[in-house]
This record gives structure tokens, C-alpha cells and sequence, in this order.
């Protein structure tokens, strides 16, 4: 303990307020007795909550937007308590996050406190260490006013968004559950085109010719790449083209044209930073956005070891990459005495984001102690913790290391008017890859024992010649890691935002998780449509990102918050009242067809906030289905692979049968292809409605069994029962088979009709 922290425990006592109690034994440990550590549960106070149907927002938009604020519902316990103590202190510190909205949460405890200004004072640190903590204490600081009117403005406008925007929405969808969002709205436009854009591909067909060859007994393979120098990069067109390639290359002589052998370097890259941090963990341990932080979150705050409560990461909410001289020096004492000289560069790595001062404040994500191994702390944490913290250490720890050399060997081989390529990658001197490697493809555990030793001027043999049919590929549809690179590289949302956004977009329903891909909903694509035929603006990529540099901006003194907000305030308002005037109710229809009256079905929502389909006819026609109809059966790798006669109605190849967890499905055997579909058992009956097609079992992504015909989508009928090959002597329509516990009754598909007879057990 420092001599000034000593002086003023032993004359004073200080009384410090942190945002969360799991920081409180960490820090506790660090300060001594001299010290209570109290805390503030985030946020206590906020604008007022009111009905956002009323224009109370909580700011006065005729006072230069002035924010009124109001002590958060359950939160009076926390601000009676910490008045009560803070009277009984010679110092009170306001330790909240080193962030805007911890800023802003020291402001809002300061002004609920009743003490004088003298007795307060700021602290902030990037991590829960003995030296930060004790030097944050020893060099306090006033509260940054700058920050929080930069949190505030950006309060004001999410709030003025969300309660403006949702209005439009209510009127014109009937639903009040549905709500807009200045960052959310265009997270879902941005998931929604992309399905767009994957619905619109059409796939195009190329093909790919690999000769097997060898030299001295050794087998290797080369691909074609060029043709009289001309490269061809998915040129060949169709299965004719490639074979007259084929044909060709059947009666060349192979002869190696050239040998490049080239050693490159490959750098660490940066450690991690917020968003870095949650696609990493996604793609390597999949954990989602939400889960990475909340394990961080406790990784930074403490974890129980043999000594006590310990920080073990840095503040994990940051766009820095600097790390500080003193994190360096300790990483390098753990490199040179764990791996040696050679793993250390000869002049310490030093990263910059972008145009970003390096004296900057924060720091990357990165270990607090970096001789904490993750094996020496194992037994300390639970599974999930173990897995952050080990890849965070991995990763500043592979960050300070030297580079890794790759010893890259390529060959050209000519077969007449036609060159082949080859090549290996052989790692030389791992570097930091013996810790960590971004690379999605471990290519570089690929050795030249694949291909023989060969030379400029070399005869090899050809012993088969194969044409490859592939396809190309519609762009992938957004995963959490994924969406978070596309936000950060369009600037839009900050570190702090992009769990709550993904969360927000998939509660409210617009976006459903699948096998990790974010599928846009019909409720989410309609309004998503909405808003972006009625607000281009808010909708708009770049309006988004330039108002992240604003509330930036605010931050660093370089712009004024109420004159931003009056620059957004007057043209949006102008522009949302334009649309409430001519908004009208519209329904979002499906390509579902109710089987009673043959209307569309529209997506519905009740009362508790179920969404369903409802047929459009309502009130005349009460039918309703479950949303599970609009989606098909998920697919998972199936076994028990067996020919069946149809063929590929994509690449026009053999499919197969496999049996997975839901069930029998077909699969093209197309390696490139791999096209999938239900199989679907047939009832035997024809289709009421085209006559075509014949009423087939389907399953809904839930596994609920309904029945539709054949030939969806171009005919459209579905029923929940199963159907009998015989018509209602009453009306004429398709009886059906009702199971239930009292034993099946045969039933008319009509509701209106009400024949049913009782099921002879007996007979059967």
C-alpha cells in the first residue's frame, strides 16, 4: 500500500460507490479497511418512463432540450442508502466504468448525494488491479461533463426515435408490442437485405479441372489455372466445355514450367477489442454476443482465487487496441522466460486503430496479470470463464510475440496452350501462431511432403483427368460475429451497444436464430419495409454512422449537444408528422391460404404478444394457425443413405434419402451442391384445391405435424388433420382423421359443416 493511501486510512475514512457489488470484494482487498465500497446497481436515475403515447419524453424540447431526470422505480432504497452513508464519509469516490455511461452514472450519484462538491471526487480504472486502483485513488479527477452530455444527447435521441417511430408502427400494423429503434432498426434493415439479396442469387454454373499426377511414385494434384496465359477463374462454363478441356489435356505432355519458392512473414495481429472480442468467440467458441460479455463482465470485476477476489481482465468495453507500457514489459518477461528469445521481436509490437491516439485512455482487451496463465487459474473458474479468459490471454500474449515465417512454394505446370498450379506452405518458425491463430483455415499445417521435389524443366506423368461441376454461392446470411463487423465497419452502434441490439431485434421477434444465422421474420421484414420507405433517413447507413461521430464529437468538446439535437430534432419531427397524418392500417400478409374460406393469412399478435396467422376474413372467418406453417423442417446431418428416383431440381444431379433427428429428407450428391428437401410422405390423396398435386405429411420447424399439398409453393393448400380418401356425404368436402384421447373420429375438413362418426375399432 502507498504512503498516501496509508496517511488516510488511518485519519479518514472514504466511502467508495462502484456501478456493480461483484467489483466490491476486488476492490475491498485492494484498499483495506479504510475503505466501504458501496454501489449504485447501474443506473439510478433516468428520464421519466412515461406512456410514450403522450409527449412527456422527459426533455424540454423549448429549453434547449434540457433533461429532466427521475429516480428510477425501485431504486429509491439504493439512493436513501447511499445519502445515509455518504454523510458519514470524509470521501466519497465515484468509481463507476471507465465509459460515457459510467460517466454519466457518477454524474446522476452525485446529484442524488447531499454532501458538498469538496467531499467528491471521480475515479476511474481499466482494470482491478492493486497499482490502477491505488493510483486512481492517489489522482482523482472532476467528472468529465463533455461525456456525459455526449451519453445524454445520445439518451435523448434513442429515446425521441423509439417513441416517435413506435407510434407509426402501432397505427399502421395494429400491434403495440412492435417498436423502432435509432441503432436496431438498422441492424434489422441490414439482416433484411441480406436475405434480399439472397433470395434474388441465381446460381451460376462453372466447373474446375484437376489432373492427379506424379513424378518418381509420388501422387500429387494441380488444378488448371490458365489458358495461354489467360487465367480462368470460373470460365468454364458448362460439363461440354470442360470436357473438350478434358479431352485436350488426355493427349498433352506435362512438363513443370516454374518453381517459386517465397518465405513470407506473418504479423500477430492486434489483441482484442469489444467487438474483436465477441466474433472471436463466436467463430472459435460459440458464444453469442450477449453471453461473451456477461462472462467478461465477471472476468473483470473478480473471481475468487486462493488470495482472494482478483480482476483478471482489463474494462472489456473498448475500440482501443493500445496496450500500456507496463502490460508489455510483463508480457515480455513471460515470453522470453517461457519460449525464449527468439519469441520476442527486437522491438515491441505497438498497435493503432485507424487515426486513434495511443495515449488514448483505455486499453485493449487483455489479461490484468499476465503470468496468470489460464492452466494456473483453471480450478477457479467455470467452464465458459476457462474459455474467455484462456483465449484472451492467447491472444495479447500472441500479440507481443515475434512474427511467424511461412516458407510458400508454388509450381506452374504446362500441358500444351494449357498451365496448372500447385503449391504448399510450410511454417518455418511458429512465432505467435505456438499461441494463437486467426486463421479460419488451418492451412498452414500443410508440409512438402505432399508434393515430390520438383524442378523447373521436370517431366510428370498423368495418370486421370477429373472436370468438377460447382456452383456459386449466395452471399451467407449474417451470424451475431458476423453482423457485429458489418455495424463496426458501417461505424454504426458502439461496443456498449451491440449485445443489446442483437438481444432487442431477436425479443421483439424480428429475427429468429437458426443453426447460428440470423433469419429475418415476416413481422421483422414488414417492418423493416415500413421504415425504410417512410424514414430514409433514420434508416440510412451513413445518416446512422454520422451521428455516432457526432455524440463522438460532443465528447471531445469539438461540438455543442443541444444544437445536435436541435439539427435532428426539427427535420425528423417534420417528417414523422407528415407520415402520422397519411398512415393508414395495413396487414401483413402471408402466401398462406386459409383452408375454410380460401383468404390470405395475415400475421396476427394477441393480447400477450403471441404472433400467429389469422385469416384475413376476420371477423367473418375466425381461422387461425400457428406461425410454425411459414417454415419448413430444420435440417441436421443424416444417416442411412439410400437412391431415390428424383433428381436435383437445382443442379439436375442424383439425390439420395437420409434420415436425421426430424425425420427422412432428400440431398443432392453433388459435393458442391449438397441441395436439401423434405421428404414427404403422401396420404395418397389428391389435392381439393388444384387437383394436381397430393396431400403430403410436412413438419413445421418445431416438428408439428400438418398436411399441405405437393406442389407448395405454387399451390398453397394446408390442413392440420389428416386426410381420408373419401368425401362428406353432407357437403362434399375432404373428411379427415381426428385423433384424439377418447378414441379417432372421422371428421369433415369443413368447420361449418359439423359431420363426424365415431371410428369402429373394432372393424380395424
Amino acid at each position: 500500500m502507498t504512503e498516501s493511501v496509508k496517511k488516510q486510512s488511518k485519519k479518514e475514512k472514504s466511502l467508495v460507490i462502484v456501478e456493480s457489488p461483484a467489483k466490491s470484494k476486488t476492490i475491498k482487498k485492494i484498499l483495506g479497511d479504510g475503505y466501504q465500497i458501496e454501489a449504485s446497481y447501474g443506473h439510478i436515475r433516468n428520464l421519466p418512463t412515461k406512456d410514450p403515447k403522450t409527449d412527456n419524453l422527459g426533455f424540454d424540447v423549448e429549453n434547449n432540450f434540457e433533461p429532466k431526470f427521475e429516480i428510477i422505480p425501485g431504486k429509491k432504497a439504493v439512493v436513501k442508502k447511499l445519502n445515509d452513508l455518504a454523510q458519514k464519509f470524509d470521501n466519497i469516490y465515484l468509481a463507476s466504468d471507465p465509459d460515457r455511461e459510467g460517466e454519466a452514472i457518477a454524474w446522476h450519484v452525485r446529484q442524488i448525494l447531499k454532501v458538498p462538491d469538496e467531499r467528491i471526487k471521480r475515479i476511474e480504472f481499466n482494470e482491478i488491479t492493486p497499482k490502477a486502483v491505488r493510483y486512481s485513488v492517489e489522482h482523482p479527477r472532476v467528472i468529465n461533463m463533455d461525456m456525459v452530455q455526449a451519453q445524454q444527447t445520445r439518451q435523448i435521441l434513442d429515446k425521441l426515435v423509439g417513441y416517435k417511430l413506435s407510434p407509426v408502427l402501432w397505427k399502421q400494423m395494429g400491434n403495440y408490442n412492435l417498436s423502432a429503434g435509432r441503432v436496431q432498426s438498422v441492424a434489422l434493415r441490414m439482416i433484411c437485405e441480406r436475405e434480399e439479396e439472397i433470395e434474388a442469387f441465381v446460381p451460376k454454373e462453372y466447373w474446375s479441372i484437376h489432373a492427379e499426377l506424379e513424378k518418381e511414385g509420388k501422387m500429387f494434384e494441380a488444378e488448371v489455372s490458365k489458358y495461354k496465359d489467360k487465367p480462368l477463374e470460373k470460365d468454364i462454363k458448362n460439363k461440354e466445355e470442360a470436357q473438350v478441356i478434358v479431352d485436350y489435356l488426355s493427349n498433352a505432355d506435362f512438363c513443370v514450367s516454374k518453381v517459386t519458392n517465397k518465405t513470407t512473414k506473418r504479423k500477430p495481429t492486434a489483441p482484442f477489442i469489444t467487438s474483436t472480442l465477441q466474433r472471436a468467440a463466436s467463430s472459435k467458441l460459440g458464444f453469442g454476443v450477449q453471453k461473451t460479455m456477461q462472462v467478461a463482465q465477471k472476468l473483470y470485476e473478480g473471481i475468487e482465487l486462493d488470495s482472494g477476489a482478483v480482476g483478471l481482465i482489463t474494462y472489456m468495453r473498448t475500440d482501443s487496441v493500445r496496450v500500456s507500457d507496463d502490460a508489455m514489459s510483463m508480457a515480455k518477461d513471460f515470453i522470453l522466460s517461457n519460449y525464449g528469445e527468439k519469441y520476442y521481436p527486437e522491438t515491441p509490437n505497438i498497435y493503432v486503430k485507424g487515426k486513434q491516439n495511443v495515449q488514448d485512455a483505455h486499453e485493449a482487451i487483455r489479461p490484468s496479470y499476465p503470468d496468470r496463465t489460464p492452466e494456473s487459474i483453471k480450478q477457479y473458474l467455470d467452464a465458459d470463464q476457462y474459455k474467455l479468459y484462456k483465449l484472451i490471454w492467447e491472444k495479447f500474449m500472441s500479440s507481443q510475440m515475434s512474427n511467424a515465417e511461412v516458407a510458400n512454394k508454388s509450381i506452374e505446370i504446362s500441358a500444351g496452350d494449357y498451365t496448372l498450379k500447385t503449391g504448399t506452405s510450410k511454417v518455418t518458425f511458429d512465432g505467435f501462431l505456438k499461441l494463437y491463430n486467426d486463421s479460419e483455415e488451418e492451412k498452414d499445417n500443410i508440409t512438402d511432403s505432399k508434393i515430390p521435389n520438383l524442378e523447373k524443366g521436370d517431366k510428370v506423368l498423368c495418370h486421370k483427368i477429373t472436370p468438377k461441376q460447382h456452383f456459386t454461392q449466395p452471399p451467407p446470411r449474417y451470424n451475431e460475429a458476423s453482423l457485429v463487423k458489418a455495424l463496426e465497419e458501417h461505424g454504426i452502434g458502439r461496443p456498449s451497444t451491440y449485445a443489446t441490439i442483437i438481444t432487442v431485434i431477436q425479443t421483439r421477434k424480428y429475427v429468429e436464430k437458426k443453426d447460428k444465422a440470423l433469419h429475418p421474420t415476416i413481422l421483422g421484414r414488414a417492418v423493416s419495409k415500413q421504415l425504410v420507405s417512410q424514414f430514409a433517413d433514420i434508416m440510412d447507413y451513413k445518416f446512422t454512422a454520422g451521428m455516432e461521430e457526432k455524440l463522438d464529437k460532443i465528447a471531445e468538446k469539438k461540438a455543442v449537444w443541444n444544437k445536435v439535437l436541435k439539427d435532428f430534432y426539427d427535420p425528423f419531427m417534420e417528417e414523422v408528422n407528415s407520415v402520422m397524418k397519411t398512415a393508414h392500417k395495413i396487414n401483413i400478409e402471408t402466401d398462406v391460404k386459409c383452408p375454410n374460406c380460401g383468404k390470405k393469412m395475415v400475421v396476427r399478435t394477441s393480447k400477450a404478444g403471441t404472433q400467429f396467422l389469422g385469416c384475413s376474413g376476420y371477423p367473418d372467418c375466425k381461422t387461425a394457425m400457428s406461425m410454425n406453417v411459414l417454415s419448413d423442417q430444420d435440417f441436421e446431418n443424416g444417416q442411412n443413405q439410400e437412391v431415390c428416383e428424383e433428381k436435383c431440381e437445382k443442379c439436375g444431379s442424383d439425390m439420395v434419402f437420409k434420415t436425421g433427428p426430424y425425420g427422412k429428407y432428400m440431398e443432392c450428391l453433388n459435393e458442391n451442391c449438397k441441395h436439401r428437401k423434405p421428404y414427404r410422405k403422401s396420404t395418397g390423396v389428391k389435392c381439393p384445391k388444384c387437383g394436381k398435386g397430393e396431400i403430403v405429411e410436412r413438419r413445421s420447424k418445431r416438428g408439428t405435424v400438418f398436411y399441405g399439398c405437393s406442389l407448395y409453393p405454387e399451390c398453397d393448400f394446408v390442413m392440420w388433420n389428416e386426410p381420408i380418401n373419401e368425401l362428406c356425404p353432407d357437403c362434399g368436402s375432404l373428411l379427415v382423421k381426428k385423433v384424439l384421447k377418447k378414441g379417432t373420429t372421422i371428421c369433415c375438413s369443413n368447420l361449418k359443416c359439423g359431420f363426424k362418426k365415431e371410428v369402429d375399432v373394432n372393424a380395424e
